[in-house]
């Protein structure tokens, strides 16, 4: 049983909810986050990268950092930037990317939910990412981003989750605005958060799709609050973080390509031929590939479509069926002796929204790009269905959550410590 709950948020007026949206602190470095936020002080980027408001050689995990994220989100408060709710409630949040929209239900899961594996995870997490997003929980006492999760809908006495949302989307917006990027960003009060607290009661788990950092963060933050707090009771907020779920089949999963700098001493042609040793192999145009099974190949100039014979793939292993391991494990690593993709330099990962363009410039003369079919959905979910994770990026979410437009303030806990 899924427990969501309502919560009292923090969120800009209508007029301001433009202006005050950042992109997330993982997908902006801070040279950029400082460049965008420039004469720009209702931005969060003054609190997801509050480095930008401190002297230029700042270490951006210096203990200042996170300070100056709790002194600006307070600043955002106290100037009415950031207003607070009357009442808790849940909300929706629609994104429009390219003409395809998607909408998840805005609310609060449970860390605890987290920890017994209700909510389910398919990454491995760095103890450094978890340290930094920790500390800024524990130093702002809110949740400042939501984790993007996802659910498998069912009806439920005759109704979807994806209906109720429907109905509740008749009524007037929160916020309605196009980010830079062109999205366009909409969000909604639901008339009744009891319905969805009931219905989320039906669901056995819930899947972390983007935030495997952040919802680590939130279990030890809320850990850390536990240990030293004195008047623990299963009601307090930090024990809750922010979360935007979406049903699983309107999420947008882009491919996650790769680049590798050398063909391992390899000449053009004689790397092709080890490619026909492991499927078919035939020129191709620039694109993605139109089915499971296939990879486009970029080298010395031209395109390549490698198909792996049908035959010799294990549909009912959630992972060595992976398009990403089907490439690791047999063109990577045995022909282009790139063994650990996490560690190995040589080989760079380029998200499918930058387009082959981009693969064929980072290849140049020398290198090797591979454009990929998209893992989907259900194999996402398969694969943390089954316990285990996912090979290293293996899936690019657009478009990103918006941040700012909903916080999750928790109780300070004196003596917490990430």
């Amino acid at each position: 049983m899924i427990r969501i709950h309502p919560f009292t948020a923090l969120r800009p007026s209508f007029e301001d909810a433009s202006e005050v949206s950042s992109d997330p602190y993982d997908v902006i470095s801070t040279s950029e986050a400082r460049e965008r936020a420039a004469g720009k002080p209702k931005s969060f980027l003054h609190v997801v990268r509050s480095e930008i408001d401190l002297p230029a050689d700042t270490d951006c995990h210096a203990s200042e950092v996170y300070k100056k994220a709790s002194d600006n989100l307070q600043g955002m408060i106290a100037d009415g930037v950031l207003q607070r709710e009357s009442q808790p409630s849940i909300y929706l949040y629609r994104q429009i990317r390219e003409g395809i929209a998607q909408v998840g239900i805005v609310g609060c899961v449970e860390a605890d939910q987290y920890r017994s594996g209700e909510i389910r995870k398919h990454e491995k997490t760095r103890p450094d990412k978890e340290d930094d997003r920790t500390r800024h929980l524990l130093a702002t006492a809110s949740h400042a981003e939501p984790v993007f999760l996802c659910f498998r809908d069912a009806p439920t006495e005759g109704t979807t989750i994806h209906s109720m949302m429907e109905a509740d989307m008749e009524s007037s917006p929160l916020f309605d605005f196009v980010a830079p990027d062109g999205v366009q960003h909409t969000g909604w009060c639901v008339a009744d958060p009891a319905r969805y607290v009931s219905a989320f009661e039906q669901l056995n788990r819930l899947y972390i799709a983007d935030g495997h950092h952040r919802s680590a963060g939130a279990e030890r933050a809320a850990t850390a609050s536990k240990q030293v707090d004195g008047h623990h009771s299963d009601g307090k907020e930090y024990g809750r973080f922010l979360a935007v779920v979406f049903p699983h089949d309107q999420l947008r999963i882009l491919p996650y390509n790769r680049v590798v700098a050398d063909l391992n001493g390899l000449p053009a042609d004689e790397f092709l031929g080890k490619l026909r040793a492991v499927g078919s192999l035939e020129q191709a145009q620039a694109g993605t590939p139109e089915k499971p099974g296939q990879v486009l190949v970029f080298v010395a100039g031209e395109w390549w479509l490698l198909t792996f014979p049908e035959s010799s793939i294990d549909r009912n292993d959630p992972i060595a069926s992976l398009d990403v391991a089907l490439l690791q494990d047999r063109v990577l690593a045995p022909i282009l002796g790139v063994g650990d993709p996490r560690t190995d330099s040589r080989i760079a990962f380029v998200g499918g929204v930058r387009g082959c363009e981009e693969l064929e410039k980072r290849a140049g003369e020398h290198g090797v790009a591979f454009s990929m079919h998209a893992t989907s959905a259900d194999e996402l979910l398969a694969v943390a269905d089954a316990d285990e994770i996912m090979p290293p990026k293996s899936t690019w979410f657009e478009p990103k959550l918006r941040s700012g437009l909903f916080v999750h303030e928790f109780e300070r806990i004196d003596g917490a410590k990430a």
